[in-house]
């Protein structure tokens, strides 16, 4: 490999059969329930007739999911690795991507709350099908485990659970409002920040669904939803604004916060707006003793995959220790087959040294590789 790539965001397909797999069979159907009652909630809040006359008058079907995102073609579609280990480690080899870091497609603690009996049992099979994925190549695999936050102290129980089994990583939901709970502010939390402290483990926070944006997705008349997905990652200002802005970060000094996949440009924007609330616009901030930006270049981390200027942000207000470059494998934006040729599009007359950080050096660090 002409320079070594590790990638912050990738992503596995983990079934609900092989988290079944680890899952005592008497807790089955409660599991199979969960994820039904889950579906049908997102089956009828996406439901809505709102977007057919703009569909007409574009003469498309009706029917809003007749082109769904599925139907796209991309070279990393379809690939067995997406699932399969090994493959993933072949394609990784192709790729010239030295590591990878993935997160499940599905987002467990959306339903794994809702299994009646058995949920605790049913959130350590899912992880250890995720862990599975990983022992392939403890090395080159990293997964996310992810950490239902409606019991806390379960919550703390599998993250220490996770630092046992060699996890590098965590996953947690992005807005615990969207699950009827308290931001990530409310001291509720301090028994599972103090734990995860300990275990010096990353927090990883990706963006996508977002069901605070239901309505929007519903009025969105376009094929693919293209109104709404850019917002998804617009939307993480909300998150950042309640890790940053709220004394979380300063009572957690060792926390490390990743938010994978919302881009880089607007939250440079973003970060200049919330220091000039402060420096002259006279907002306060109660549980802050510096401006934001210290908070975020000390404890935040963001990942992209293919964006302009993203070393220029860095070094204008984001800091180029905050940034990971992501191949997104096996998504449609994903640069495989082509990584080291998207690099060096994006890295043209960029430094050695700030490079390296950015397409390796810098998530070498954040997940102790």
């Amino acid at each position: 490999m002409a320079q070594r790539l590790i990638s912050a965001d990738d992503h596995v397909d983990v079934t609900h059969e092989k988290v079944k797999s680890y899952l005592a069979s008497r807790h089955h159907s409660d599991y199979d329930e969960a994820v039904a009652a889950f579906g049908r909630a997102r089956a009828a809040s996406m439901s809505s007739d709102s977007n057919q006359r703009w569909r007409r008058q574009q003469g498309l079907d009706v029917d809003p999911t007749a082109a769904p995102m599925t139907q796209r073609r991309h070279p990393a579609n379809g690939r067995p690795g997406h699932t399969d280990p090994a493959e993933r480690l072949r394609d990784m080899d192709a790729d010239g991507v030295d590591v990878s870091s993935s997160y499940c497609e599905v987002s467990a603690f959306r339903y794994l709350y809702l299994v009646r009996n058995g949920w605790r049992e049913a959130t350590r099979a899912f992880n250890t099908a995720l862990g599975e994925f990983a022992s392939a190549d403890p090395r080159r695999l990293v997964v996310s485990y992810q950490i239902p936050i409606h019991d806390i102290e379960v919550a703390a129980e599998e993250v220490r659970r996770a630092a046992t089994e060699g996890c590098k990583s965590l996953q947690l939901p992005v807005f615990p409002a969207e699950l009827g709970l308290p931001d990530y502010w409310d001291e509720v939390y301090d028994p599972l920040w103090t734990a995860i402290q300990d275990v010096d483990l990353p927090i990883c926070c990706h963006i996508g669904l977002n069901t605070q944006l239901e309505g929007l997705a519903q009025r969105d008349p376009t094929p693919q939803k293209g109104v709404f997905v850019p917002m998804t990652a617009l939307s993480t200002g909300e998150a950042l604004g309640m890790w940053v802005l709220t004394g979380v970060l300063e009572r957690f000094p060792a926390l490390k916060v990743v938010f994978v996949e919302p881009g880089i440009g607007w939250v440079s924007w973003w970060l200049y707006i919330v220091d000039d609330l402060v420096r002259r616009q006279g907002y306060d901030f109660p549980g802050l003793s510096e401006l934001p930006s210290f908070y975020f270049r000390r404890n935040v981390y963001l990942t992209f995959v293919d964006e302009p200027d993203v070393v220029r942000h860095a070094h204008d207000r984001l800091g180029i220790h905050n940034i990971m470059w992501s191949s997104d494998y096996p998504h449609p934006v994903s640069s495989w087959p082509r990584s080291h040729d998207v690099v060096d599009a994006v890295f043209a007359g960029v430094s050695d040294e700030d490079r390296r950080l950015v397409v390796s050096d810098n998530a070498a660090r954040v997940w102790k590789l």
